[in-house]
């Protein structure tokens, strides 16, 4: 461990200056080093909006949010990705009257179209506000609450909150890093990979959220794990971005992967799409878990599962089952020949199968 602020002078050297934080008990310090590969494992911070900046006390980026000193009555979440409505769905269980506002006409953009609209349904009729196709343009901030202007392209208004969050994205920590001065390609403020987190300067690699979406934790420790791998010369396989599971923890829980039914249909693809309700599953209903949905995406000519996506009860941890299904290739015919257990809700994730060809069983 070496521990300072480092800035790359060219390939395989660093030079390295003092931090203001106190170094760690045996950790190196300041000055210059040498090293055959360098990986920039750099992370992200939240995106700041004009107008929308944090101020850590009234207007809270998910650093904040993570630690409040109170629950606030009442709060604004800019943005509704899976941050912004992990947010939501946490304060509004604890109490907030929760607004979310989102620029976009869907909630969860990433997610497929049906599945984003089942869970709004949801959000909405446990008394969350969502506003799409509409923007913050002012955020006003007073001694204990924040009026912000919000604008749907009709009628601005304002509305007073006691506190926001601004959860419109992030933006990797390309700064300061002597990336300009070596070449190291960067665009929209991540840094460009292939498969094995090589970048286009011989010894540099990136990993993680520097690297670019999905900003998911388990991509970022397998993008390590392939990029090191391939440095040690054990050719693995590059990481395919379309195989990594993007999971939204509240409630109700989504979770995704692969291509959405829109994406498949703009590659050109003939496709078959299967869906099973919550509602048909006998352990969804015996929880008390009975709303949601398990929708699967299959090429119609080859078989081949092209997305899946889920909302509901534990579809987080669902998911896997399919991510494995697809990392193996396997074909609709091989998951409609496997037994599932019953009682289970996994037991959803055949019946959306059988349901892509006609052969749906429970419903």
């Amino acid at each position: 461990m070496i521990w300072g602020e480092a800035v790359i002078d060219a390939p395989g050297k660093i030079t390295v200056k003092k931090s203001p934080v106190e170094a760690p008990k045996g950790a190196l310090g300041e000055g210059a080093y040498q090293a055959k590969h360098i990986i920039l494992a750099t992370g992200a911070r939240p995106r700041v909006l004009p107008g929308l900046e944090p101020d850590n006390k009234l207007i809270w980026t998910y650093f904040e949010a993570m630690i409040p000193e109170k629950v606030p009555k009442s709060l604004l979440v800019v943005g509704s990705g899976a941050i912004g409505i992990e947010f939501a769905s946490f304060f509004h269980t604890m109490g907030s009257e929760v607004t979310v506002v989102e620029v976009l006409p869907q909630i969860l953009p990433v997610e497929d179209a049906e599945i984003a609209g089942l869970a709004r349904k949801r959000f909405e009729k446990q008394g969350i506000k969502i506003l799409t196709n509409t923007k913050v343009t002012k955020l006003e901030k007073k001694s204990d609450s924040v009026v912000a202007t919000i604008d749907d392209g009709k009628q601005p208004q304002t509305i007073e909150f006691e506190r926001v969050i601004s959860a419109v994205g992030v933006v990797g920590n390309v700064e300061n890093l002597g990336l300009e001065k070596v070449g190291v390609k960067a665009d929209r403020g991540v840094i460009v990979i292939d498969g094995y987190g090589k970048t286009n300067v011989p010894g540099i690699y990136a990993i993680g959220d520097v690297a670019g979406p999905p900003m998911l934790a388990h991509k970022a420790e397998h993008e390590g794990v392939v990029c090191v791998e391939a440095i040690k010369g054990l050719n693995p396989h590059p990481t395919d971005k379309n195989l990594i599971p993007g999971c939204t923890y509240c409630n109700p829980q989504i979770a995704s992967v692969g291509l959405t039914e829109a994406r498949a249909k703009e590659g050109g693809r003939e496709i078959r799409v299967g869906r099973f309700p919550f509602v048909g599953n006998g352990k969804a209903i015996a929880l008390g878990e009975d709303q949601g949905l398990v929708k699967v995406i299959f090429d119609k000519k080859t078989g081949q599962l092209l997305g899946a996506h889920m909302v509901g009860a534990e579809v987080t941890e669902l998911i896997q089952g399919y991510v494995i299904a697809m990392n193996l290739e396997t074909t609709e015919e091989e998951l409609m020949h496997t037994v599932f257990p019953h009682p289970t809700l996994s037991e959803m994730m055949k019946e959306a199968v059988l349901d892509a060809y006609g052969r749906v069983l429970n419903i």
